[in-house]
């Protein structure tokens, strides 16, 4: 049954996310309220959440070329994610022990951990020049263009892009890592997964509760970003609004995904001084230089006695910083990530699996980005080797599913 799970028509597939929804009279949530993040909304959680400690984000290829199946995967993602989120199983009924559980399993009596799970569209599954295969061309946004290359990019095709993304966050990794590894089984007979990555300790703070962490540099990180509470900035540099594109978008927002290399060796001889310089702040205390708290005002402008600038031309705040931006803001929502140690070199490859939203990628990432590689001084210390963007469409509403205005 699993297996054909993609291959479903509409009416089976709703009547599957029905019957596993928690509205499901079957259903039972093991969650307490603090745990769980509703699912259903006008938005997609997972953005405006505050960020959770862990991350499991995976892209999938179609390897079907009928509208049929890939409505049959959102479906079923929808009604996987509404009961996981929950903190229920997948499959709450008895199972048959002859054949494989529809579950698999291990988030069993875990707590939903505040899971949450956002899916997003690639600019390949709105086709290619005389190849449709969805018939979705006339529905692609605008502003869903392939990235540029960026000056210094070291990309790795086989861990960039993809037509699906599924970005799940929780305070459990093992939650996190289930929801993928369901939602991979869900659509295997027509998707295939592309890449993944793991991420742990949030890069940000996107609630107004969060302390700033620290990245793998050693720097608080996120001082500046934008918080989930402060509605008018969501508004305004977020969520996407009515007449901005295709209306399945409106409500949404546009994620980018770079997975960014620290070269440990270069950053751990480069002096704390140095290391300051390069990104414009304080090590200890997070304050920008010049400055005594983590919060005290960025001033661009300071000098010290011998009149050079206290924060460098080239430091990562100074480039970074919305004024240098046509006053333009980005919501960071990374997490800092690690792999195995590449043979033969004894190199750490660990670094920051950047995320971002966005109302506007034209108007806001691509610019910021371009700016950054051209003058950044991190450049000397970082390489980016992934990257990716997705639109995200709205919040699903009980009994539809994510994504569904595009197929209206």
């Amino acid at each position: 049954m699993l297996s054909g799970a993609a291959l479903l028509g509409i009416s089976a597939g709703l009547d599957h996310a029905i019957a596993k929804s928690p509205q499901s009279g079957a259903a039972r949530s093991s969650g307490t309220e603090s745990d769980v993040v509703p699912f259903y909304g006008t938005h997609q959680a997972g953005v405006a959440t505050p960020a959770q400690d862990y991350l499991s984000f995976a892209t999938f290829d179609l390897t079907s070329e009928t509208v049929e199946d890939l409505r049959g995967i959102l479906q079923q993602w929808t009604a996987a994610a509404a009961s996981l989120t929950a903190g229920q199983p997948y499959a709450p009924d008895p199972q048959e022990p002859s054949q494989p559980p529809e579950d698999t399993g291990e988030a069993i009596d875990l707590d939903p951990a505040r899971l949450t799970i956002t899916i997003g569209f690639g600019p390949g599954l709105f086709g290619s020049p005389g190849h449709d295969r969805f018939g979705l061309a006339h529905m692609k946004p605008p502003e869903l263009q392939p990235l540029p290359p960026f000056q210094g990019d070291s990309l790795d095709p086989n861990s960039s892009g993809g037509d699906l993304c599924v970005q799940a966050c929780a305070d459990n990794p093992q939650v996190a890592f289930h929801a993928v590894h369901l939602f991979s089984r869900i659509a295997s007979s027509a998707a295939s997964l592309r890449w993944s990555q793991l991420g742990f300790g949030r890069t940000s703070s996107t609630g107004q509760a969060q302390t700033t962490p620290r990245n793998l540099m050693g720097f608080k990180d996120g001082t500046d970003n934008i918080r989930a509470e402060d509605t008018t900035a969501m508004n305004d540099y977020v969520w996407v609004a009515p007449g901005e594109g295709p209306s399945w978008m409106t409500g949404g927002t546009y994620l980018i995904a770079r997975r960014i290399k620290i070269l440990f060796d270069v950053w751990d001889a480069t002096s704390l001084e140095g290391q300051q310089h390069t990104i414009g702040r304080y090590k200890l205390t997070g304050a920008p230089l010049g400055g005594h708290d983590e919060y005290d005002p960025v001033e661009l402008s300071a000098t010290a006695p011998d009149g050079e600038l206290l924060i460098p031309a080239d430091a990562h705040i100074r480039l970074a910083n919305p004024h240098n931006n046509s006053g333009e803001r980005i919501l960071r929502r990374g997490y800092s990530y690690s792999e195995p140690t590449e043979p033969g070199t004894g190199a750490i490859d660990a670094g920051l699996f950047f995320i971002a939203f966005q109302r506007s990628p034209q108007r806001q990432f691509i610019p910021l980005q371009r700016r950054l590689a051209a003058n950044d001084a991190l450049n000397r210390h970082t390489l980016h080797t992934s990257s990716s963007i997705f639109a995200c469409p709205g919040g699903a509403s009980p009994g539809g599913f994510v994504g569904d205005r595009l197929f209206a």
